[in-house]
This record gives structure tokens, C-alpha cells and sequence, in this order.
């Protein structure tokens, strides 16, 4: 399992955390100190669409107009930490954030 996001994120410590107390074999990639690979990047946004970009976040609102306006790819490019986190990859099925539905699907009952 690879949690994709940020070291300093609270969601992602806190599904980091989780994840280890039961039991799950993790790998952490943040996403600053190793970007997206431009593979990694379409797949994302195959599975997810604009829901990879959170626009609600400080640095997106800091985004010139232009790449406010251009694709996610090139929005996630430019600023790691706009993408939606946590991104988390089990086997081949994604999981992007860690609300209940996310917690449901990968913790055990």
C-alpha cells in the first residue's frame, strides 16, 4: 500500500497511523520531496477527474489566473501541494482522501 501526500498533512498522519495500527505494510511518498511522475499523474487523473485538486486549499487560491485555469495535470505540476490528499493505492484500486467511505473500504469492520 503507498499513501501519496504530504509529510506535514494532518489527514495523512492520521490515515498513516491508522493504516499501521492494523497491520497494513505502507510506503509514504511525499509528494514535494518526489513529485508525480507524469504516468502517475494521468492515472490519477483518469481515476479521479478535477475531485485530484483541492480548491479549497490556500496555495490553490495562490495561483496566478492562468493556472487557476489550466488542466489539473499542469495545476498539480506546478503545485504539489493543491493535490487533494491523501491518495492512497491498495493493489491496483484508489482512494483519494480519508473520509468514512475510504476508512470503511480499507479498515476492517
Amino acid at each position: 500500500m503507498i499513501i501519496y501526500g504530504l509529510s506535514t498533512c494532518p489527514l495523512c498522519q492520521k490515515a498513516r497511523k491508522a493504516l499501521e495500527a492494523q497491520g497494513h505494510d505502507l510506503a509514504f511518498r511525499d509528494v514535494r520531496a518526489e513529485p508525480l511522475s507524469a504516468e502517475e499523474l494521468s492515472e490519477f487523473i483518469v481515476e479521479f477527474g478535477d475531485r485530484l485538486v483541492d480548491r479549497k486549499s490556500h496555495e490553490w487560491r495562490g495561483l496566478s489566473d492562468w493556472l487557476k485555469h489550466s488542466e489539473a495535470e499542469e495545476q498539480i505540476a506546478a503545485q504539489p501541494k493543491i493535490m487533494t490528499r491523501p491518495l492512497i493505492r491498495q493493489g491496483k484500486t484508489l482512494f483519494l482522501g480519508w473520509d468514512d467511505a475510504v476508512q470503511k473500504a480499507i479498515l476492517p469492520g
